[in-house]
């Protein structure tokens, strides 16, 4: 029988520049303070010899993000075949229904517009709400191959000195599988632009692109979160006077939302909303929420960020044929 092994440290942040104590895995991974969310995770898995860590973010489920419905209706899409579809409502993701990509298409625009119609009508939808078909992302989504990056990237986040969460969070939703250029031109594990990786101290030119070696990438990537991402959210929020800790759920999820779309574009789309204090409530205004840049894409970042998490986490548990200290994670 196929042994699983888990040991847990647990860090609690202490501070926005405070410490975390110091982290050892097994005898490969020693590294000095440095600011930890969670529970880092260490597992065999089955029929992996190798162990792989993880962060645990139990704020996940105490909070009740995993409640909402727009991170369930990611995780609907990202087991769905490319081949099948979703109708939902853009500004909640209410899902309304499912159809095989080939029989929606058979349909002109006019003929679609008039279902939409009929969805509106049949769910009490305002007139102009808007209406999707989203497909399925299976393809993309194949957090098995994802997985012994995520381990990668933590030790290199955390020699770095940046909280790892940020690493698997990006890496989930990144590159799960694939090392894929962006129609904008992102490139890598971390998907960073050219100007940005080189900003960062990483090659990029005709010769070389420092951007596909990984430990590189997460460098990179983490050098931008400490110096830019980490102290624009800071900024937002002590502009309107908003307390917060960095450990706390909501502040990751907008630092994610600065990763992505930039801190311009997330400042203006924060001075629409003009928020009173730091929730989940911030976040999931954000996500109705637009201002040049920050569109659909972007509102969508943190939503794919939570329903990978609540995947992953998903995916080790129910692969687990034993787990020491599991009531700890409970």
């Amino acid at each position: 029988m196929t042994t699983l092994l888990l040991l847990l440290s647990l860090f609690v942040y202490a501070g926005n520049e405070g410490n975390a104590g110091n982290a050892t895995k097994s005898d490969t991974l020693v590294v000095n303070t440095t600011a930890i969310s969670g529970t880092i995770v260490e597992t065999v898995m089955p029929n992996d010899s190798m162990s792989r860590m993880f962060i645990k973010d139990s704020l996940l489920f105490t909070e009740r993000w995993d409640t909402l419905a727009q991170p369930q209706f990611w995780r609907t899409v990202m087991k769905l075949p490319p081949d099948s579809g979703v109708l939902n409502v853009a500004a909640t993701r209410v899902l309304l229904e499912k159809w095989s990509v080939k029989e929606w298409d058979k349909k002109t625009d006019k003929q679609k517009e008039a279902y939409r119609d009929t969805l509106r009508i049949r769910h009490a939808l305002d007139s102009n709400a808007r209406i999707f078909f989203t497909t399925g992302k299976s393809d993309f989504y194949q957090f098995d191959k994802v997985m012994p990056s995520i381990d990668k990237g933590i030790q290199v986040f955390i020699e770095q000195g940046v909280d790892p969460w940020y690493a698997q969070a990006i890496l989930l939703i990144e590159s799960p599988g694939k090392l894929e250029k962006s129609n904008a031109g992102a490139y890598g594990p971390f998907q960073l632009m050219k100007s940005v990786a080189r900003n960062h101290g990483l090659t990029v030119n005709k010769y070389k692109d420092e951007r596909k070696d990984f430990v590189k990438s997460a460098q990179g990537a983490s050098s931008l979160i400490k110096k830019i991402c980490l102290f624009e959210a800071r900024a937002m929020l002590k502009k309107r006077n908003i307390t917060f800790s960095e450990n706390e759920l909501w502040f990751r999820l907008l630092v994610l939302h600065i990763y992505h779309a930039g801190a311009g574009n997330v400042g203006g789309a924060m001075d629409l909303i003009d928020p009173k204090e730091g929730s989940m409530q911030l976040i999931t205004t954000l996500w109705q929420t637009e201002y040049k840049g920050f569109k659909n894409a972007s509102q969508n970042y943190s939503q794919v960020a939570l329903a990978s998490l609540l995947e992953l986490d998903e995916l080790i548990y129910h692969r687990c044929h034993y787990m020491y200290g599991c009531e700890e994670l409970e």
